[in-house]
């Protein structure tokens, strides 16, 4: 088996890559060619934490994989990181296992690969200005993502804690990303401004009012991902022209601004305008005016952490990276 650590991904796989890996897998998965069972979640709430079970099949590929992720918020008390996670990755002829690998920076950068495919179908070919609310780990490949897929030219950034977001801003510098930043205290005035926005936060209450959205803004969240939690409103729901979903399944499962949405009867799930991989393949329209207000909810699936760790596994063996090891 073939061990690989989070440096040696992280020397060895980029966003384009996953960009591209992803978009592969979601014309497998519309193509019929993916096994994948809904996730299994196991909740710890006298932690306010998660444990993610996420088992996936590439039928035509013959590999499978499972990812477990344990999301832990009290954990950097203790020097700990929230999100620490692993993938097992299996052969589909012999059922011999290949690799493992570490999979917390490959669950930001799938994220961040989902995003930017996302905006680069929805969001105005002009856009300028992104908001990121929420400056925590899953933030900063988000930036990422969209700055693969558009020329923005400020970033606003909103944090609970403006300290945090100032690091987070410096932290892109350090990276080399020399695009102009701010750190905005006021949401609104962030939002008003912004033609791109990425929620990245684990709120249970909206992160912002939608009556502030300008007609054209596209929004990606990403931070929710059970049903207690809520990083839109209702007004931004049914201001949304277009809902896309990364997953169906998944996003009525654990979507919580839309289950709450079509609880309270404001809005069903068959106003869902389509999956992510109907837009790739196109099946279904991307964005058709300037003015569309659009929203991409990503929850995650176990299938977009298959496209990046077959990634990885097949760069690292052609590399001659990673460690082997008997078991």
């Amino acid at each position: 088996m073939l061990i690989i650590n989070e440096q040696q991904i992280q020397q060895q796989y980029l966003m384009i890559d996953a960009i591209r890996d992803v978009t592969e897998m979601l014309r497998a998965k519309q193509q019929g060619q993916i096994n994948s069972p809904h996730r299994t979640v196991l909740d710890f709430p006298e932690r306010q934490a998660s444990a993610l079970y996420m088992p996936s099949a590439d039928m035509a590929n013959k590999i499978s994989g499972v990812k477990i992720v344990t999301i832990f918020p009290e954990n950097p008390a203790q020097d700990k990181p929230t999100t620490q996670g692993v993938i097992l990755l299996s052969d589909g002829d012999n059922g011999e296992h290949v690799a493992m690998m570490t999979a917390s920076y490959l669950t930001r950068l799938r994220t961040g690969a989902l995003s930017a495919i996302a905006t680069d179908l929805l969001a105005r070919k002009e856009s300028r200005v992104l908001t990121v609310i929420g400056t925590g780990a899953m933030a900063f490949e988000q930036v990422l993502g969209i700055l693969a897929v558009r020329p923005i030219e400020q970033i606003i950034l909103v944090n609970r804690t403006p300290e945090k977001a100032e690091r987070f801003g410096e932290s892109l510098m350090a990276f080399g990303i020399e695009i102009p930043y701010t750190v905005e205290t006021i949401v609104s005035s962030a939002v008003q401004q912004a033609d791109i926005i990425c929620c990245a936060t684990r709120s249970n209450e909206p992160v912002f009012n939608g009556e502030d959205l300008k007609p054209g803004t596209h929004i990606n969240g990403v931070g929710s991902y059970l049903r207690s939690m809520r990083e839109m409103d209702e007004t931004t729901i049914l201001r949304a022209d277009k809902i896309v979903a990364d997953d169906i399944a998944g996003v009525k499962g654990e979507a919580g601004e839309l289950i709450h949405s079509a609880e309270s009867g404001v809005w069903s799930f068959d106003q869902l305008h389509a999956e992510l991989g109907q837009l790739v393949v196109g099946e279904a329209a991307g964005r058709e005016t300037e003015s569309e207000v659009t929203f991409f909810k990503c929850v995650g699936a176990a299938y977009f952490d298959l496209a990046v760790a077959k990634g990885v596994y097949r760069k690292v063996e052609e590399s001659g990276a990673g460690t082997e090891v008997e078991l």
